[in-house]
């Protein structure tokens, strides 16, 4: 079993709280899994604990919550947390402290999750044995609502220390919980979509045009992504002049229609490519190929699971200077970094498109070998021995 030199009492055992199936795949169901993978293959006799029902219906902005696809059969997944029900949370804290797990990694992306987690780990702290790390997508959420500070607040209260995956975040997170460890490391690498696969492949296999260069907006759509920025970037006449498409795939997390009409209000029905359903896992890889750069425009940011996936694929960025996104595309090597609005998004569009991919891949593949699981693991046990 591999271990971390700075281990004192050996980890033999951990459990992963977060969404993991038969919730649907994306960037934390995703995350957790291949975490939990890591952690097995570094010895460790690793459980995940996922959601029975992790939202209401009402509060969940895609079209189900619930994957089509089989269980893994390599990783031990109990479906058992309700995140509304507080008979549930007792209930599970009390087997999680009986359970006394050497080390509990739980994930933390949105305030609702505060009441649930929080006094789920409460119960564990009573065996005063398990060990809880926090991995902190965010602290302060990107979409504000009533209760965020209190809920957040209360799920603090019971962790040991947190690792975040963004400077900003570990900032926010310095600002709340001053005498606990943290610290930060880089998002790994989403390595689990399958090989890279040459342009053309992943063309045909989407039946897109062989002879267009396509940009490429990836995930789920919410306000805060700036896709109408980046929409209202393509209608630039040095883009429309120069046979490049936008080609935006994911699912909608908000109401579509505005951008339906702002893509008809600019006259580009026929510069889009709208590919916005869900995207399975296996599918992932094909739309990443088929592109010739990634642009995510957001508007704020932390970190972006997207950007682990672009380098997994070996596919250049353009990034928003927000967040933690330039940290992780050094501008001018990996991509380029604009400015989170629609003339720099062009600029930039257009300066990529002159320069050309051969520019970038050999900062990029140097790059990249910075993001394994193996050192994302070993941080995050050596923040453990400082609890």
């Amino acid at each position: 079993m591999k271990k971390s030199g700075l281990l004192m009492k050996p980890i033999k055992s951990i459990v992963i709280i977060g969404p993991a199936h038969p919730l649907r795949g994306g960037g934390l169901s995703t995350f957790n899994e291949r975490l939990a993978r890591e952690c097995i293959a570094q010895g460790f006799d690793t459980t995940l604990y996922t959601f029975s029902l992790q939202y209401p219906s009402f509060l969940f902005p895609g079209t189900t919550q619930y994957s089509t696809d089989s269980a893994p059969t390599d990783l031990q997944i109990k479906v058992c947390i309700n995140s509304i029900n507080p008979f549930n949370w007792l209930k599970i804290g009390l087997e999680l402290a009986k359970k006394k797990p050497d080390l509990i990694i739980v994930r933390f992306w949105i305030p609702f999750m505060g009441p649930c987690l929080g006094t789920i780990l409460r119960f564990v702290r009573y065996n005063k044995h398990t060990k809880i790390v926090c991995i902190a997508d965010n602290i302060i959420p990107h979409e504000k609502r009533f209760g965020d500070l209190l809920f957040t607040k209360y799920f603090i209260q019971p962790i040991h220390a947190f690792l975040t995956m963004s400077e900003n975040v570990l900032a926010d997170v310095r600002k709340l919980t001053i005498k606990k460890p943290s610290s930060y490391t880089p998002h790994p690498l989403y390595d689990n979509f399958g090989d890279k696969v040459s342009q053309i492949d992943a063309r045909n296999h989407l039946q897109l045009p062989l002879d267009t260069k396509i940009v490429l907006f990836f995930g789920f759509i919410r306000d805060y992504k700036g896709l109408d920025l980046l929409i209202q970037a393509m209608a630039d006449p040095r883009i429309r002049t120069q046979n490049i498409v936008l080609m935006i795939a994911g699912e909608f997390y908000k109401d579509p229609l505005p951008y339906i009409q702002q893509i008809a209000a600019l006259g580009l029905e026929d510069a889009i490519i709208l590919k916005t359903k869900f995207i399975p896992d296996q599918n992932v890889k094909y739309y990443i190929c088929a592109s010739d750069v990634l642009v995510q425009p957001y508007r704020n940011a932390t970190q972006s699971g997207v950007t682990p996936l672009a380098y997994h694929f070996e596919k250049p960025m353009i990034v928003t200077n927000v967040g933690g996104l330039p940290l992780m595309v050094p501008d001018g090597k990996v991509g380029l970094v604009a400015e989170p609005n629609a003339n720099s998004l062009a600029d930039h569009i257009v300066e990529y498109f002159e320069l050309g991919e051969g520019y970038f891949l050999p900062h990029l593949l140097e790059e990249k070998k910075k993001y394994s699981w193996d050192i994302f693991l070993n941080s995050l046990l050596e923040l453990c021995q400082r609890c």
